[in-house]
């Protein structure tokens, strides 16, 4: 009952470290809201995706309040956009 106790504890602690991002590093985070501040658009660097293929980003909203899915690929190229 304690390993289990302190299973959970670590886990609790652990997890703002894997929040944010899904394990994208700052670098590529900064790179991918300067595209979006290109294309008028914001968004919460926690809805980033890391894919097989690259990148998706959830709940992007754009200027006049489109709210789009994004997919980008492993060099920031947008290669499918799906509006929600």
């Amino acid at each position: 009952m304690k390993k289990a106790i302190a299973f959970i504890a670590a886990a609790l602690l652990a997890a703002p470290a894997f929040a944010g991002g899904h394990g994208v590093d700052e670098e590529t985070i900064a790179k991918i809201e300067a595209m979006l501040a290109e294309m008028e658009c914001q968004m919460d660097p926690a809805d980033i995706e890391v894919e097989d293929t690259g990148y998706e980003l959830d709940d992007v909203i754009c200027k006049g309040g489109n709210q789009f899915d994004i997919e980008l690929d492993k060099d920031l190229n947008e290669v499918a956009r799906r509006a929600e």
